[in-house]
């Protein structure tokens, strides 16, 4: 189970408890089941070595209905039987033939939450250095200025603008693709549909990298002045296609080939699925190689292991660390106690004040984690269905930790515009405050005290903060 904290202007609202944090698996629990169809059919995405050409498009008739084409990537998308997937990976033309993958990013469940009266400042934002309880001046010296961020996921509320400034969402660049799998047919683009998101998971990673309005007050975020390009590839219910995916992926990477030549971009994906898919896969190498910085989220399988795209070694993957004075009182800002939202991370000794989260995915052999960031209990903007209601939760997952990281790799591009996908991994990486396994007393809002434990492949290469990543960024 899963669960999220709201806080809401009007009224808490709580809904059933659950006794861990986190958000649905990032992949099927039975590996392969995203590909099953009650007609027998799946829809498989097939790269070609090369363009594709009338033969082969003849061969592949063969084998299957013909779906959509995506000539950025060489690839074209068949529906067929099961039974012809592996004929279909043996023609000699093929490069590499999938069942189009299933991708989820769906939050659930809601406890009490109380207000933000006191500071502008998250506990998230001073773990990772931008920020620091008790003033609203910023830790590092960049903000985003320059950088383009693509949020794949639900898109955005209709009430965005309700949290964002209006000038740091690129609204011309804006998309939506919907369809895939393997009854939906054709991915095809959606317009507007990226602005009329009932899911809210999108809004929510958005606010992480930006930061968000209150009517009284805003709170700061890893990358204020970026530049955010909302694309939904997932659909109402925070669930999509890899085929949807790719599509937003080639959005952004021709994006990157044209009008912002010569602009840094990163992609931020607080997805998963259990598989790595071929499109996907093809899709995320020709982002690189444009220049592009993909950064996604590791995964909710615990010690199932990691997600994909997470775990695909060009993608800077982002496990989920918590700390361990939340829903503890302390010393406030002010004198006396304080709700844990007041209190301070103490940075100069932050792993041992750090931990990580029960659900954020291990890596397995042949899987590749990088860093780990804030994902539990992170604040943001995010509403149950398209209201005026203007409402915020507190989340707990690898999709709340990802855009943290994408936040930071904003702030070392500005300082570093040619800034390479490699370079950027290799930088967070060195820079990373080690967290070595062990285990933490942390107090559970549904539970009370409780002790979480981790191994080293929980962790990547330790805990990401934004001062050491852009000391180190030359």
């Amino acid at each position: 189970m899963n669960r999220r904290l709201i806080l809401s202007l009007a009224a808490v609202l709580v809904i059933g408890a659950c006794s861990d944090q986190q958000e649905p698996n990032t992949g099927s629990p039975n590996p392969g089941s995203e590909f099953a169809s009650t007609s027998g059919n799946v829809g498989v995405n097939v790269v070609l070595k090369a363009p594709a050409t009338a033969a082969n498009r003849a061969e592949l008739a063969k084998h299957g209905t013909l779906l959509d084409e995506i000539p950025e990537l060489n690839a074209i998308r068949v529906r067929t039987a099961a039974s012809q997937l592996s004929a279909i990976q043996a023609l000699p033309f093929v490069a590499a033939a999938t069942p189009d993958a299933e991708r989820h990013a769906i939050p659930v469940d809601a406890v009490e939450a109380a207000d933000f009266a006191g500071g502008v400042n998250t506990w998230d934002q001073d773990a990772i250095n931008v920020t620091e309880f008790g003033t609203t001046s910023r830790q590092v010296g960049y903000d985003g200025t320059g950088v383009y961020v693509g949020i794949l996921d639900t898109g955005l509320l209709p009430t965005w603008r309700q949290y964002f400034p209006e000038q740091r969402i690129a609204t011309q660049w804006a998309r939506a693709y919907g369809g895939g799998g393997n009854d939906m047919g054709n991915v095809s683009e959606q317009p507007n549909k990226w602005e009329d998101d009932v899911n809210a998971h999108g809004t929510h990673v958005t606010s992480t990298v930006l930061g968000f309005q209150m009517p009284t007050r805003i709170v700061n975020g890893t990358a204020p002045l970026a530049t955010i390009i909302p694309v939904k590839v997932l659909n109402q219910s925070g669930s999509g296609w890899s085929s949807a995916i790719a599509r937003g992926i080639v959005h952004i990477t021709e994006l990157k080939k044209t009008v912002l030549a010569g602009k840094p971009v990163v992609i931020n994906m607080s997805l998963g699925g259990s598989e790595l898919d071929a499109l996907e896969k093809a899709a995320i190498d020709e982002a690189v190689a444009a220049g592009v910085i993909i950064v996604a989220s590791a995964g909710n399988n615990g010690t199932r292991g990691m997600g994909f795209p997470g775990a695909y070694s060009p993608v800077i993957s982002v496990a989920a660390s918590g700390w361990i004075g939340e829903w503890t009182q302390c010393a406030g800002p002010n004198t006396g106690s304080a709700w844990w939202r007041l209190c301070d991370v103490l940075e100069r000794n932050l792993a041992a004040n750090s931990y990580i989260a029960d659900f954020s995915s291990r890596a397995k052999a042949g899987q590749d984690l990088d860093v780990a960031a804030p994902g539990s209990w992170v604040v943001g903007p995010y509403q149950l269905n398209q209201s005026n209601f203007v409402s915020f939760f507190f989340l707990g997952g690898t999709s709340m930790a990802s855009p943290h990281v994408a936040g930071i790799v904003a702030l070392m591009a500005q300082k570093l515009p040619s800034l390479t996908a490699a370079k950027a991994e290799y930088i967070l990486e060195k820079s990373a405050i080690a967290l070595a396994p062990g285990s933490r007393n942390i107090v559970d809002p549904n539970v009370g005290p409780v002790t979480v434990s981790w191994g080293a492949d929980a962790t990547g290469a330790g805990l990401a903060t934004a001062d050491a990543a852009l000391a180190a960024t030359r």
